[in-house]
C-alpha cells in the first residue's frame, strides 16, 4: 500500500511516516499542496493523508483538484479544524474520512485499513489463498497455523499481491505500491524479495506454485490443486 503524506509540521510528518512504515505502507511525504500536487501528478497512490492547512494550495484546493478525474484514491483528511462545518465540507467535497488532530496514531492506522478494505472489498482483515492466511491488523502471516517470519517488505508485497489474488501483477505496479518514490532500489530488489518470500512459504508447507512468475508481465499469487 502507497501513501501520500500531506502535512507541512515536519516534526508530526516525521512521526506519521515512521509509524505507518513500521506497518509496511510505503510513503510519500509532502510538505505543502503544490508539491503534494507535483507527488500525485507522476505517482499513484492508494490513499492520500491530508492536512487542510498547508502552505500553496490548500488541503481542500488539493481535495478538489485530485476528484476531478479521480474516484478512486482514497482520502483521509487528518486537520486541527474540528469544526462540524468543517468535517461536512471536506466529506461533501470527496474526502473519505476526516480525523481531528490531536490524535492517536493507532486510530489513524485503524482507518487507514478501513480505507483499504472499501478500496480492495474486503471484509475482515484476513486475507486468505489456499491455507495461506494474512492478518492486516495483527501482521501475522500463517500456513496451516503454523507462522511465517516475514521481513516488513516481505510482508508488504506478499499483502499487496493477496489483496489482487488471480490476478498478473506487472512488476512495476509491485515497485512503486510498495517502496517509497525516493528508495534506492538494485535492479534485482523485487527479485531478491520474491525469492526469499518463495522459500519461506515453500519451507512452511505451502505449494511451490503459490506465487507464480508470470513472464514478461510479472507474479501472481493463486490458490493451486497442490
Amino acid at each position: 500500500m502507497k501513501i501520500l503524506l500531506v502535512e507541512d509540521e515536519e516534526e508530526l510528518s516525521d512521526i506519521v511516516s515512521r509509524g505507518l512504515r513500521k506497518y509496511g505502507y510505503a510513503v510519500d511525504k509532502a510538505y505543502d499542496g503544490e508539491e503534494a500536487m507535483d507527488y500525485y501528478s507522476v505517482n499513484e497512490y492508494d490513499i492520500v493523508i491530508l492536512d487542510l492547512n498547508i502552505p500553496k494550495l490548500d488541503g481542500l484546493e488539493v481535495l478538489g483538484k485530485i476528484r476531478l478525474n479521480d474516484n478512486r484514491t482514497k482520502i483521509l483528511i487528518l486537520s486541527a479544524r474540528s469544526a462540524v462545518d468543517d468535517r461536512v465540507r471536506g466529506l461533501n467535497m470527496g474526502a473519505n474520512d476526516y480525523l481531528t488532530k490531536p490524535f492517536d496514531f493507532l486510530e489513524l492506522e485503524a482507518r487507514v485499513r478501513t480505507l483499504s478494505r472499501i478500496m480492495y472489498v474486503q471484509q475482515t482483515d484476513e486475507l486468505m489463498c489456499g491455507g495461506l492466511v494474512l492478518n492486516r491488523a495483527t501482521r501475522l502471516v500463517s500456513y496451516q497455523d503454523g507462522k511465517l517470519a516475514l521481513t516488513k517488505k516481505e510482508h508488504a508485497i506478499l499483502e499487496y499481491m493477496m489483496l489482487h489474488k488471480g490476478k498478473a501483477i506487472a512488476t512495476e505496479q509491485l515497485l512503486n505500491h510498495v517502496w517509497d518514490s525516493d528508495a534506492a532500489l538494485y535492479p534485482d530488489s523485487l527479485k531478491y524479495h520474491i525469492h526469499s518470500i518463495k522459500k519461506k512459504l515453500v519451507e512452511a508447507g505451502c505449494p511451490p506454485d503459490l506465487i507464480q512468475n508470470i513472464r514478461g508481465v510479472g507474479y501472481k499469487v493463486e490458490e493451486t490443486s497442490g
